[in-house]
């Protein structure tokens, strides 16, 4: 009876009929918009939006036609080594001259290319099938590099043609010249086996270090081109390296992958 009689006692006052009723304070208000707002934000994000991962691969840059082990087709010892590692040379330029029991004979290359690796030198022997040098496959000194990454064959599939990639190069410090552009051309399907990266490299110890983790996929990464920088490819700096990039060269990639289903999202 008391809570009636004081509610009766304020419907009895006529000023108290005039005062405004405060729904919210200003602060409050602001508070709500705010909340409606960044709802209405994560709900079109969820409905559009997606994750986006990066993957982790060693690569090498190149020419992308691969690489041949020229072995010596005789026996004797060299007398003569006629070219340097890093020149680039036609189809049958001579590259060594070997001294053998009838007379001096010389080893030529197979395909224009250029010189990576050398082990011959003068006075030492070689045997019929030996390695003395392996030659990259290229036709011209100015063609442009690749990047073959080497990635675990249970994420190949995960990675589309078109994905943006980074790419760190030992010999450039990134803290200077940042990483090298690059966007994802080719994915291979099939594994390479060590003996097969080998043979693509023209070098064991390569075949060795990126199969170590298993047998994995090649991915094809087209280097993005820019008349800016020395080099000639695009860099996340504005200049990049005032040197040139060698093919053979190791890197550590970051491959920008994107999920292919939008998030879920429980909004309260």
């Amino acid at each position: 009876m008391q809570f009636r009689q004081k509610a009766l006692s304020k419907l009895q006052s006529p000023e108290e009929i005039d005062l405004p009723v405060r729904f919210a304070r200003p602060q409050g208000l602001l508070v709500l918009a705010v909340t409606v707002v960044a709802m209405a934000a994560a709900t079109v994000w969820a409905v559009t939006g997606s994750v986006s991962a990066t993957l982790t691969a060693p690569g090498i840059l190149s020419h992308g036609k691969g690489s041949y082990v020229l072995q010596s087709p005789v026996a004797g010892q060299i007398t003569g080594v006629l070219a340097d590692e890093g020149d680039h040379l036609p189809a049958g330029a001579p590259l060594l001259n070997v001294r053998t029991g009838e007379g001096t004979s010389v080893v030529r290359t197979i395909e224009a290319g250029r010189v990576t690796t050398l082990v011959a030198a003068i006075g030492s022997v070689v045997t019929t099938g030996s390695d003395v040098a392996s030659v990259e496959r290229v036709g011209t000194e100015d063609a442009p590099l690749t990047a073959t990454l080497y990635v675990p064959a249970d994420r190949g599939a995960s990675v589309p043609v078109g994905a943006s990639v980074d790419l760190t190069v030992p010999s450039v410090p990134s803290q200077t010249y940042g990483v090298l552009r690059g966007r994802v051309k080719a994915v291979g399907r099939t594994a390479q086996t060590r003996q097969r990266i080998t043979a693509f490299l023209g070098n064991s110890q390569l075949g060795e270090q990126f199969s170590r983790a298993g047998q994995p996929v090649a991915v094809l990464v087209e280097l993005e081109r820019s008349p800016a920088t020395k080099t000639g490819y695009a860099w996340s700096t504005s200049e990049g390296p005032g040197y040139a990039l060698d093919s053979m060269t190791v890197v550590s990639a970051s491959v920008h992958l994107a999920s292919e289903h939008p998030a879920d999202w429980l909004l309260p």
